[in-house]
């Protein structure tokens, strides 16, 4: 699904020059769960951004679904992220104007699905995320964990080949934040690939490889019994 080759990232401003990533090379294959690891600084944000389509990097290649993709423009990545891509961020970016059903069913009024197919889609997911109750609240008037629920769902409800979370328990208790890992489990076991950037090992240990980064760079590829590749 996903292979890079040499990835570099480098921000420039007018006084200084920074890489982010290094020459990453990977490979993660459909339906794997991966966690990406690493210090504040490393890299780790940078290539979600990059591997979610988000931002293109300096050098290298991008293989994304066997289409090379590390120089598409940001109409190209739209349209690619659209149809494969779900996003979970740390601060939730739900919108506050609109209530928790009208927060999940944006991406499918985005693919032009039709209202009754957008109403049963949403009402199953919010089932299944044990938030149907609230689904005539406001984002400011739900806890963390239920606000982290709502925007799985969000996440989840075009049907994504791949997920991408970035510090989904970040802004959780360690309860609600067990509740999310294993909501993410349970998508992983049904055949959507996820890819974690956490600094906590116990959200790690969910993946089935755990990748670390430094100074922009893999320094080791770990499966989860412990052997390293």
């Amino acid at each position: 699904m996903i292979k890079t080759n040499n990835l570099n990232k480098i921000f420039r401003t007018d006084e200084v020059e920074t890489t982010a990533l290094n020459l990453v090379s990977l490979e993660i294959k459909q339906g794997e769960f991966v966690s990406i690891m690493g210090p504040s600084g490393c890299g780790k944000s940078t290539l979600l951004n990059i591997l979610g389509l988000l931002d293109n990097p300096t050098e290298g290649e991008y293989y994304f679904m066997d289409n090379e993709v590390s120089g598409f423009s940001e109409k190209q990545r739209a349209k690619l992220r659209k149809h494969n891509i779900g996003f979970v961020f740390q601060n939730f970016n739900l919108i506050d104007e609109l209530n928790v059903f009208e927060n999940v069913e944006l991406p499918l009024i985005y693919l032009g699905i039709s209202h009754s197919e957008r109403k049963k889609r949403v009402e199953e997911i919010l089932e299944k995320m044990q938030i149907i109750h609230r689904k005539k609240h406001f984002p400011l008037q739900l806890s963390g964990g239920q606000q982290q629920r709502v925007a799985v769902a969000r996440a989840v409800i075009a049907r994504p080949k791949l997920i991408l979370a970035d510090e989904p328990t970040g802004n959780l208790d360690s309860a609600h934040g067990e509740e999310v890992m294993i909501m993410l489990d349970e998508l992983n076991q049904e055949g959507t690939t996820i890819i974690i950037v956490t600094h906590s090992q116990r959200d790690a240990d969910y993946g089935r490889r755990i990748i670390r980064l430094f100074d922009g760079q893999i320094i080791t590829e770990q499966i989860k019994q412990g052997q390293i590749l």
